[in-house]
């Protein structure tokens, strides 16, 4: 599928980052034929999430396992191939090679996509260094996204801020899946690299990832909407 062939309601992932299946499943109702894709993170898959998966994707929901593995090798492997399953979309490895390789390896022939988590949009270049990292975000943002090219994952999560520079790297061959979205107005939490839905797609994201001004609105539905009538009116 070519960027142009995904529809504009389709690049738009609400997260379900809720305490609770039934939390979960409650806000699926309210958004009902709104939203076609979901993200299941730590929160809800530790809560029993998981068999959510295949539930939604029943009911023809598309949905990201955003579950950020990162082991050796083989332990990736059963990992994905566990996931890959449970009939996810797409599901989040950390972008180190060998986390990457076994994930790969994992995925096989399934048609899961393999997203590769650059660097946290929670984080800014002092907390690289402070970690360790002797690169900033964007050198290590590129020098990761490079080598997930290589390695055939499918797909980066990067904030928006970088999207422009990886669009120049992997063209249109891989997919750009961006969380720390904020529509105008919105806090920005914990979030420090952060741009509205718009701004996002005109530079070159494919997914956006939103969470708490969806989940947490008064009107979840009516805020889904307006992000997806914003990414239309940016995609012309």
């Amino acid at each position: 599928m070519t960027p142009a062939e995904i529809a504009p309601k389709d690049r738009l992932i609400v997260a379900l980052d809720v305490p609770s299946v039934d939390a979960a499943e409650a806000m699926v109702g309210r958004l009902g034929d709104s939203v076609t894709f979901y993200k299941i993170g730590y929160q809800l898959a530790y809560a029993g999430g998981l068999p959510l998966i295949g539930k939604l994707a029943d009911k023809g929901k598309k949905i990201f396992a955003d579950l950020k593995m990162h082991d050796i090798g083989n332990t990736v492997t059963r990992g994905v191939e566990s996931v890959a399953k449970l009939g996810a979309t797409f599901v989040t490895v950390h972008a180190y090679p060998q986390t990457m390789k076994g994930a790969v390896e994992g995925r096989g022939s399934a048609s899961l996509k393999i997203l590769a988590v650059t660097v946290l949009t929670s984080y800014n270049d002092d907390d690289l260094h402070a970690a360790g990292y002797r690169l900033g975000v964007s050198e290590l943002v590129e020098a990761r996204a490079q080598q997930a090219q290589v390695l055939g994952i499918d797909g980066l999560v990067s904030s928006p801020e970088e999207v422009g520079s990886l669009r120049k790297i992997v063209g249109h061959q891989m997919r750009l899946v961006t969380p720390g979205i904020r529509p105008a107005g919105s806090a920005s939490g914990d979030q420090k690299r952060i741009m509205t839905p718009g701004r996002a797609i005109s530079a070159g994201a494919d997914y956006l990832v939103v969470g708490r001004p969806v989940v947490e609105a008064a009107d979840p539905k009516a805020v889904a909407e307006a992000i997806q009538h914003e990414i239309a009116e940016a995609l012309g």
